[in-house]
């Protein structure tokens, strides 16, 4: 039986990671090509409805001149998501994140065929007709479900699907932003629930892929140049200690103010069908306010980290973006939030930037952006070096890495849950994001062996034994050892299963009522163990060394590893201490005990 089991290693890698790289590639090609499609769809539809012309070209609402009639656009948009929703598939609404998330949790990684051709044209219609929202969002929910009806078609299993979902999820984030690394981080962080080689290579490969195409397609570079900051000021350290607290408190009052506003749509006595247009009267208004906070955004995020923009644009386009940003997520309509993070972050980092009479406002634009994007999304390393691909300023990376740590740190303290996270879990799905090593993968079966006290002959009567275990005054033994006539141990058993097979045949042998023999290694992982004996319904195992048996391991015991790591992680106790620190403490105590 031990030959199930493979001889442990760094990390648990197989020929999986190879078919799985494969198809892979496959996604990452394929979500390079949706992205590419999906922003040509969105600037097609931005140029009918603010612009009244056929056109593929890019296009941004800011130009229009519509006037007061630019609320039209929003809300015919949001009246044909609310149509599609209703009467297409309601996995439409939303930014999509957490509805991939929810289909790895609870769909076995399986998305519907509706959701990939129903969520890129209501996106398309959502942010092109004018919605404050990025495409980045439905793109990774199109990519992800492609990587999953993929893995649905080929014979994978549920965690292998899941690495395709999200393979495509992170292809999709590549081929928009030309972010390879940071939509590999992003994936890892968020969304893969693991770190392992045989999800990160795949994932890699995907994002790579898709970047490469959209390279070839659309050309290289950042897709927000500014100046580079080669020499980054004292002062700028102090703005990255500073914008993470702001940039956290500004995340968080943006989540609560999400779900906020979500509660109060569920309290309309309307059918949520129409709450996106009552969201979209909200996104028109404002546009016609500030209407750079309309659509993705992209030309307005590169503006404010030029700081080409006054300050009172840029005051405007953060009340403005933020409040209709809130209205229409949270009246459950189709679109992104990584590009309105960004934007409000950059703005938020620039006006505090100016305020301060700052050398490089700009910086602070950046250091803003990765803060905002921190303390939403939780995710430190990919909002370190996100903002240095978008925009390919390698100097900023120490004041972009203290500013999202404590982003992060501080979102994670006070609030607990995320934007993409809060809605999993008013749908009754715990979810926690926090990844360390299983402690059982740490310790092999030998140091945790056992012998028992109580030792009978294989061939008593089950009966007798049982008679012996109900008149002993001591507690019950948990397990009682085995040995032939020789007096070698061969096995064990439960005092629970000796009174149980007593009662059924009191006469047979103990031998006979234990459970089946099987022998596993003394040097195998105790995880792989209990994975075994679980799989196995086993409630001992016996472990052998050079071919002898030495002992037995009940899953019980092994269970007891994790009860020896909650202490680790909750008993405190000082291990050392200074001579003249032990000299001060008061008479009759020591050092240790203060």
């Amino acid at each position: 039986m031990q030959d199930h089991i493979k001889q442990s290693g760094d990390f648990t890698t197989n020929g999986q990671i190879v078919r799985l790289s494969g198809a892979a590639v496959l996604v990452g090609a394929v979500c390079a090509v949706i992205a590419i499609a999906l922003l040509k769809a969105i600037y097609l539809v931005t140029n009918i409805a603010f612009f009244h012309r056929l056109s593929f070209q890019y296009a941004t609402p800011t130009a229009n001149h519509l006037g007061a009639y630019m609320t039209l656009p929003p809300i015919l948009g949001a009246v044909i998501i609310g149509l599609i929703a209703r009467f297409g598939t309601e996995k439409i609404r939303g930014h999509g994140i957490p509805e991939a998330i929810e289909a790895m949790l609870v769909n076995g990684s399986r998305v519907h065929p509706k959701v990939a051709f129903w969520k890129p044209i209501s996106a398309a219609i959502s942010i092109g007709s004018g919605g404050p929202f990025g495409a980045e969002g439905p793109i990774i929910m199109t990519g992800g479900s492609f990587g999953s009806l993929l893995g649905q078609w080929l014979h994978t299993s549920s965690m292998e699907r899941r690495i395709l979902l999200v393979a495509g999820a992170a292809g999709g984030m590549s081929a928009t932003f030309s972010a390879p690394v940071s939509s590999v981080l992003f994936a890892v962080e968020l969304l893969v629930f693991e770190f392992k080689p045989r999800s990160l290579v795949p994932i890699a490969l995907a994002s790579s892929v898709a970047d490469v195409i959209r390279i070839a397609w659309i050309g290289p570079g950042p897709i927000f140049p500014m100046p580079s900051l080669h020499t980054i000021p004292y002062t700028g350290y102090g703005a990255s200690v500073g914008l993470g607290f702001v940039g956290s408190l500004a995340a968080i009052v943006l989540t609560r103010a999400i779900y906020g506003m979500e509660d109060m749509f569920r309290k309309l006595p309307l059918h949520w069908m129409w709450w996106p247009s009552l969201g979209a009267v909200a996104i028109g208004l404002g546009g016609v306010v500030c209407p750079r906070a309309l659509g993705v955004g992209y030309d307005t995020i590169a503006a404010v980290l030029n700081a080409r923009l006054s300050i009172d644009t840029v005051l405007t386009l953060l009340v403005v973006k933020a409040l209709i940003w809130v209205i229409a997520l949270g009246s459950g309509t189709s679109g992104g939030i990584l590009a309105p993070i960004l934007m409000i972050g950059g703005c938020l980092g620039e006006s505090l930037g100016v305020a301060m009479h700052a050398p490089h406002p700009e910086l602070w634009a950046l250091l803003g952006m990765s803060a905002v994007f921190s303390g939403v999304t939780r995710t430190p390393f990919t909002s370190v070096i996100f903002p240095i691909e978008l925009t390919h300023n390698f100097g900023a990376l120490l004041p972009l890495l203290v500013t999202s740590c404590i982003a992060t740190g501080t979102s994670a303290y006070i609030l607990r849950r995320s934007i993409l996270t809060e809605r999993i879990a008013r749908r009754g799905l715990h979810l926690t994001r926090e990844y360390s090593v299983d402690p059982l993968e740490m310790h092999v079966v030998r140091e945790i062996v056992s012998r028992s006290d109580i030792q009978v002959s294989a061939q008593v009567p089950v009966g007798h034994l049982a008679k012996l275990i109900l008149e002993s005054h001591a507690d019950l033994p948990a397990w009682i050892e085995l040995i032939d006539t020789s007096g070698h141990f061969i096995g064990a058993i439960s005092s629970t299963a000796t009174l149980r097979s007593a009662k059924r045949d009191p006469n047979r042998s103990v031998e006979a009522c234990m459970e089946r023999i099987v022998d596993m290694r003394a040097d195998l992982p105790v995880k792989r163990v209990l994975d075994f004996m679980i799989r196995e319904d086993l409630e001992w195992i016996r472990v052998i060394d050079h071919e002898q048996p030495i002992g037995f391991v009940s899953v019980q015991q092994l269970l007891k590893l994790r009860e020896r790591y909650l202490l680790e992680e909750h008993h405190r106790q000082r291990t050392f201490s200074l001579p003249w620190f032990q000299r001060t403490v008061g008479e009759g105590s020591t050092a240790s005990d203060a």
